[in-house]
């Protein structure tokens, strides 16, 4: 016969299990668990099962057991997760990517029905269509403003109709409706809230962003450094070119207003002197593109063969 622990040895073992994975594991899942029930969490932490432990437990032991291990560690950055026990919450410890964890956490979500005093988590909806009710039913609709016709002796909502607002509070009207339409409308599971990486807290939704994004996000910051660097007249990295191309604009201008000459002016000189240069310029390339173009014109008129007259059978027409 096993023999049945106290309280105190519960807590003991459990502090000793939190810290073994604080010590163990450096990237957190928090997770709000609102409405799930415990079969459910159990196929959960099977999905999980290799790489991930999924860890629930009283919000005030959890935070006990983290200051107490990161004094006794000195590892400060596992305090960060206190401020995120709030509510009923779990964490989820791992290994892998936590994107692919969080992917992975959404796929168990179970269907639920709309219990009196829920709070709708999304618009419920109730489309139109046959509902198998009988017409004994109609006062029922009539009461939640729901138009319907008996069609083959059966009731049949006409219009679809907005039955529950997300963050309202479910009735005991619609909850029975719902019931009797058989819609579970709402549906529960592990919802990730903040991620936890090596002392960083951040929102999930930085798992979604891809490389391009990261790149776009990026040079928008190296834009902008710039634009503030040139503003400021303050050299950066990211300005350097732009500062180099700006004063070499200023060196050829006053070289172009003054007797100071340099190979690479010259040629701007000679422009500006005689501005037809650039009439010249413009006409010989075309002329080379066109000439480019017409020579594979001629090869196909000179491939094509000559059509045959009737000289060259041997005969006339009046032979």
């Amino acid at each position: 016969m096993a023999v049945k622990r106290t309280k105190a040895e519960k807590k003991q073992a459990y502090d000793r299990k939190l810290c073994q994975l604080l010590d163990e594991y450096t990237k957190v899942l928090i997770a709000v668990a609102d409405n799930v029930g415990s079969n459910q969490l159990q196929e959960i932490r099977k999905g999980l099962r290799g790489d991930s432990v999924v860890l629930m437990g009283k919000n005030t032991l959890i935070r006990r057991c983290i200051k107490v291990h990161a004094e006794e560690t000195g590892n400060e950055d596992i305090k960060a997760l206190i401020p995120l026990l709030v509510g009923n919450v779990g964490l989820i410890f791992t290994k892998g990517d936590l994107k692919e964890v969080r992917e992975e956490v959404a796929k168990y979500k179970v269907g639920a029905p709309a219990r009196v005093g829920l709070v709708a988590p999304v618009d419920v909806v109730v489309p139109p269509g046959n509902t198998g009710l009988d017409p004994s039913q109609t006062s029922f609709f009539q009461v939640l403003n729901i138009p319907t016709k008996i069609n083959k002796g059966t009731v049949e909502i006409i219009t679809p109709v907005e039955l529950i607002k997300k963050g309202d509070k479910v009735g005991s009207s619609e909850s029975a409706l719902l019931a009797k339409l058989g819609i579970r409308p709402f549906s529960y599971g592990l919802v990730i809230t903040n991620v936890y990486d090596g002392g960083s807290v951040f929102s999930p939704e930085v798992l979604d962003l891809t490389d391009d994004d990261l790149v776009e996000k990026f040079a928008s910051g190296v834009s902008m450094v710039a634009s503030l660097s040139l503003a400021l007249s303050y050299p950066t990295i990211a300005a350097a070119p732009h500062m180099f191309i700006n004063a070499y604009k200023n060196v050829l201008a006053v070289a172009v207003e003054t007797d100071y000459s340099y190979p690479h002016a010259d040629k701007i000189k000679e422009y500006l002197k005689d501005p037809s240069k650039f009439a010249v310029a413009a006409p010989v390339v075309a002329a080379d593109s066109g000439a480019a173009a017409a020579a594979p014109k001629e090869e196909e008129k000179k491939e094509e063969p000559a059509d045959e007259s009737d000289d060259d059978l041997g005969f006339s027409l009046f032979d």
